[in-house]
């Protein structure tokens, strides 16, 4: 999660000034909070998460400690694949997460028996997605949610109208159980390319193949 400092500046002849940071890392606004304890003048420091939360410096640091123990900094790619023939779906979500300092894969897959269109099929992974994360205790963070369905992404934030009652249906319920689990969605639309883990699990999962698998990875989150 990113953090940023407001550091409430008291010099021995200079009033207090307010001064806030860029965003930056835990990691990094620990050091930062040093440099500046250094100084002598400080009257009061703040951490602020991307949720909007306000921290003194003894409450982040145990928060920090926290975080750690949790699964956190969650990218999430999904896609849909959509079988006009059957009417059937494939949905498929891959999870990059943090967890006391190690990076861990998630893959998972679902088949879906009734779906009418591919639209569909997208907003029905992006509620597998979240479904997941609920599964993992995910709670209260930022989450950067990905993929190649620029419609359906640009719907979510309101930048495209929605006017299919049924892909209304799903994106309500999609928002719900985001503000239910306390997720702030980025959303982002990527390539095919991009995409292709998430691509090839729904792919299985319209073929008969189930996948859940977690493992350790050595891969920077983005």
């Amino acid at each position: 999660m990113k953090v940023k400092l407001k550091w409430l500046y008291k010099g021995k002849k200079t009033e207090e000034l307010a001064l806030e940071s860029a965003w930056t890392t835990q990691e990094s606004m620990e050091q930062l909070l040093i440099d500046i304890e250094k100084t002598g003048r400080v009257k009061e420091l703040i951490i602020i998460d991307e949720m909007g939360n306000e921290w003194k410096e003894k409450e982040f640091r145990k928060l920090k400690e926290t975080i750690e123990q949790e699964a956190h900094d969650i990218v999430v790619y999904f896609d849909g694949g959509f079988d006009r023939a059957t009417r059937t779906a494939g949905v498929g979500v891959v999870i990059y997460y943090q967890k006391n300092h190690t990076s861990y894969r998630l893959r998972t897959n679902q088949f879906i028996e009734s779906m009418e269109t591919n639209n569909e099929a997208e907003y029905a992974a992006l509620h597998y997605a979240v479904l997941q994360l609920q599964e993992m205790g995910v709670h209260h963070l930022p989450c950067t949610f990905k993929g190649d369905a620029q419609g359906v992404l640009k719907q979510l934030v309101g930048e495209w109208p929605c006017y299919e009652e049924k892909l209304n249906v799903w994106l309500d319920r999609i928002e719900l159980k985001l503000e239910e689990l306390g997720i702030k969605p980025n959303y982002e639309v990527i390539g095919r390319k991009e995409n292709k883990e998430a691509d090839r699990l729904a792919t299985q999962a319209l073929n008969g193949i189930d996948i859940h698998s977690e493992k350790k990875v050595d891969r920077e989150l983005e």
